[in-house]
């Protein structure tokens, strides 16, 4: 009972220090008054706890106001605020062809983003770990941060990944992501990097910043080369067992579908065909190089027949798959993500209509604002998550 006791006052102290950070991640400047009113802590335990955090670097006390002029009677109020300079995180997408790093702060702003391409999908482990960090470093360097300053790093990848960050490698593409970096990372810049799969991840992102704010009940379905989904049900991410909750190998079995192939893959499959027959065109202007997903949506909004034609068959192909998802898991909302989310906008009111053919609990469906950054702002809110639930345990570089 001593022993409980003894430790009482510490607890207590941490927890009124997670109450005020989680007040100030969700407020601008505030005065200890108002940290008393959102807390309930007394104005004592207050100012100590503030100051405590102000000394340890994660918050900062402003000017009074009464240096900006005017006469107020009584003592000035204290006001603070996040130190979001007080560290930083990295969120990661790191694909088959490429590898985006973005730095943010810890109120969620992107600072700075570098992209680097791998040279070639079957390269050594590590060769990808160098550009991962090689990319990462380029990042940091465009906001003139250390790599000591970095709190928490975040990775999407194109593979499964279960609760405790492994990659299930049962296939030679999934494979080709299983490189340690979380363990490479940690031994090369001392840091810790969480993993997750890329389409969680874009869950993660347009439920913060996009089409699925505020919704616990979403899919989000990256589309563009090939189909992958990320799955929140009342409001918790879904792994399953392994962290093949979201997988779409399934589609190989649903009629009208039949593979996993994305908007972008099939319009640039759909137009080669075309093009390769003697039908009239626009689409002939790029047959040499071939036509891609965004000449298809061009051609299109132009009125050429071909492509509205591709652009139907796409329609058809996402109610399908958009049905298939549905009749199992029945969200509210379904959103449509990735690079190909800037064009897919015109297919919503087609798949709308067709939907109600593919399962008896439409949803809404919506694109993601987020285009091909949907992963990385995903990866951040991953990272910032870690922060906030271990702040008490981090330590900064350079406190206050």
């Amino acid at each position: 009972m001593s022993e409980m006791t003894s430790a009482t006052p510490q607890l207590l102290r941490r927890v009124s220090a997670g109450a005020v950070l989680d007040f100030m991640r969700a407020s601008q400047a505030v005065t200890v008054t108002e940290v008393m009113h959102a807390t309930g802590l007394t104005r004592a335990t207050a100012i100590s706890v503030c100051e405590d955090l102000m000394e340890r670097g994660w918050i900062r006390e402003l000017e009074n106001q009464r240096a900006f002029g005017g006469y107020q009677k009584g003592r000035p109020a204290r006001r603070f605020e996040l130190n979001e300079r007080a560290g930083y995180v990295l969120g990661m997408d790191v694909g088959i062809s490429k590898t985006t790093v973005v730095v943010s702060d810890l109120r969620g702003k992107a600072l700075g983003r570098s992209s680097q391409p791998f040279a070639g999908a079957e390269i050594a482990a590590e060769e990808r770990l160098s550009v991962v960090d090689r990319t990462a470093m380029m990042a940091l360097d465009s906001v003139g941060a250390s790599p000591d300053s970095v709190l928490a790093v975040c990775a999407g990848i194109a593979a499964p990944v279960d609760r405790n960050g492994e990659v299930l490698a049962t296939q030679h593409f999934w494979g080709l992501f299983d490189v340690g970096l979380k363990t490479a990372l940690r031994e090369r810049r001392g840091w810790t990097v969480l993993l997750e799969n890329d389409a969680n991840l874009a869950a993660l992102g347009d439920r913060w910043r996009g089409a699925a704010a505020g919704v616990d009940d979403v899919v989000v379905i990256l589309a563009s080369e090939r189909f992958g989904s990320g799955v929140i049900d009342g409001g918790r991410l879904v792994h399953g067992s392994r962290g093949g909750a979201g997988e779409l190998a399934f589609l190989d079995m649903v009629e009208g579908v039949g593979d996993t192939f994305g908007i972008a893959t099939l319009a640039r499959t759909w137009a080669a065909e075309a093009l390769a027959g003697r039908a009239k065109t626009s689409l002939r202007e790029h047959a040499r190089d071939g036509a891609e997903a965004e000449h298809v949506f061009a051609a299109a909004a132009a009125g050429d027949a071909v492509a509205l034609k591709i652009l139907d068959r796409l329609a058809d192909r996402m109610a399908r798959v958009i049905g298939a998802v549905a009749s199992m898991l029945n969200p509210e909302l379904v959103v449509i993500g990735g690079a190909v989310a800037n064009s897919a906008g015109v297919l919503l009111e087609s798949i709308h209509e067709r939907l109600k053919e593919f399962t008896a609990t439409p949803p809404r469906v919506a694109v993601s604002p987020l285009g091909d950054s949907i992963v990385t702002v995903g990866a951040v809110r991953c990272a910032l998550d870690y922060v906030e639930a271990n702040t008490l345990d981090l330590e900064l570089s350079v406190p206050a």
